[in-house]
């Protein structure tokens, strides 16, 4: 193999060693600069990319943060509310309460006044029927002179006129 002749071995040596310097200064000079200044811009830009989302993330926790508070608070409302309701009907079933106390002592009130007008009513019916009843009697006992048949037959109108009287 000639590439192993001692011969050709230094010489290919040095051409091998020159073209991988001139290669290396050439890719130093014109290709590294461009590699590295892409890599930093790879870099920069996947550095901002991670800023980024942890800015997200933490906006992202605050907006949760503040959605849990808003939760939090309109669960607070609507047990405020909730019981805010039952108070109120709790009350209007109390002041209903006391209406129907009030309103049925005012009907218990009127019924006794009107049973005791009827029984005043009554007593005076009662006694001018007695007091007529009387002056009939004294009218047909002085106007004549009664036997015992003349006091059961004046008994018996007696008694025939206060039923009519009371069927009136």
């Amino acid at each position: 193999m000639p590439q192993f002749d001692l011969q050709f071995l230094s010489s290919l040596l040095f051409w091998s060693v020159l073209s991988f310097g001139i290669l290396l200064f050439l890719l130093r000079r014109f290709a590294l600069p461009g590699i590295l200044e892409m890599l930093e811009a790879r870099e920069k830009k996947i550095k901002d990319n991670l800023d980024q989302a942890e800015r997200l993330k933490q906006e992202a926790q605050q907006l949760l943060s503040q959605y849990e508070a808003k939760l939090k608070s309109v669960h607070e409302e609507g047990r405020a509310i909730l019981e805010s309701a039952r108070k109120q009907a709790q009350e209007q079933m109390e002041e209903n309460e006391r209406r129907m106390e009030v309103e049925g002592q005012r009907m218990l009130a009127e019924a006794r006044s009107e049973i005791q007008r009827d029984q005043r009513q009554a007593m005076q019916d009662i006694q001018r029927a007695a007091a007529d009843l009387t002056l009939l009697a004294a009218e047909k006992v002085l106007a004549r002179s009664l036997s015992d048949a003349d006091h059961r037959r004046l008994i018996d109108e007696a008694v025939r006129e206060i039923a009519r009287q009371s069927k009136e």
